[in-house]
């Protein structure tokens, strides 16, 4: 017992723990700012630029809809200014959003960390700490994976804006595009089953739209390819710790197991996601089409 437990005729509580609690707190508060400011604050950073402030996602849809069809109309390989100042401000609000989710996912793995040690470090007959201290690590787990996965997405919305603006046109059957818009979806879906080389000159805005797509997917592969290696690595020094850590320490050998096959794991999904965009890019034109016919 130290002094002050002698004094008072209770156990206290050590400096190490107060402070890890401290930082906890902290570290909690953060997140939560973060989580709202990754919600709230990337549509108002976004509109600091110049162009328009769109402030909910159906009037951003609405002005790129007419954007859009006066882009394939013009015949020009160059934006309009209205589609040029949307993917303009497409491009901030992803940047936004990547910078968050970034800040986000360090102090979730910063967290993490300390709730792990503490539930490896926790003593005694205390089940109920340890079982907390167990649930609240695997949630701060499972939301810095999602917000690793929003950091990735981001990115790749932020490399290709342009592409990751279509998903709000009415592709497909269920889209039920009408007017110019409707006709235009058309003729796009006509261009692109048309075999490259076949026929008249494809329209520039096609040869455009078909780039940025290809570089929406090779910029996700890069993304995956690169996290892929990072989580593989992550999870060798939890092996090795696996390895050398006695039978007898079995909540030890339980955390660094899990740990390491969810690191592996994690690697080989996101290297599947990796190798279906680098597959995606080499030959963009069949999953563009696909994406116009409502099936991508």
């Amino acid at each position: 017992m130290t002094a002050a437990s002698h004094r008072t005729g209770r156990a206290v509580p050590p400096r190490s723990a107060t402070l890890h609690g401290r930082a906890l707190a902290v570290l909690g508060a953060a997140a939560s700012a973060l989580v709202a400011a990754f919600v709230v604050v990337p549509g108002t950073l976004a509109a600091s630029g110049p162009g328009e402030d769109f402030g909910r996602e159906s009037e951003l849809a609405d002005a790129l809809r007419a954007a859009f069809v006066a882009y394939w109309n013009s015949g020009e390989r160059a934006f309009p200014p209205d589609l040029d100042a949307l993917v303009d401000y497409w491009f901030r609000y992803h940047v936004a959003k990547a910078v968050i989710a970034a800040l986000l996912l360090s102090v979730l793995v910063a967290a993490g960390t300390l709730l792990w040690k503490a539930f490896l470090r926790a003593d005694g007959p205390g089940a109920g700490k340890r079982f907390a201290l167990a649930s609240a690590g695997v949630l701060t787990t499972l939301l810095a994976l999602l917000s690793l996965a929003a950091v990735m997405a981001n990115v790749q919305g932020a490399a290709a804006p342009f592409a990751s603006l279509l998903p709000l046109l009415p592709t497909g059957a269920t889209g039920a595009a009408d007017g110019a818009l409707g006709a235009v979806l058309a003729q796009v879906g006509e261009r692109l089953a048309v075999a490259p080389g076949a026929g008249e000159h494809a329209p520039a805005a096609l040869d455009v739209m078909i780039g940025d797509f290809a570089r929406y997917h090779e910029a996700m592969a890069a993304i995956a390819a690169t996290v892929a290696v990072v989580l593989a690595v992550m999870s060798v020094p939890a092996w090795r710790r696996f390895g050398r850590t006695g039978p007898a320490e079995r909540r030890t050998r339980r955390t660094l197991g899990s740990f390491g096959a969810l690191a592996a794991s994690a690697a080989l999904l996101v290297m599947v996601v990796a190798v279906a965009n680098t597959t995606t890019a080499a030959a963009p034109r069949p999953a563009l089409l696909a994406f116009f016919e409502g099936g991508w």
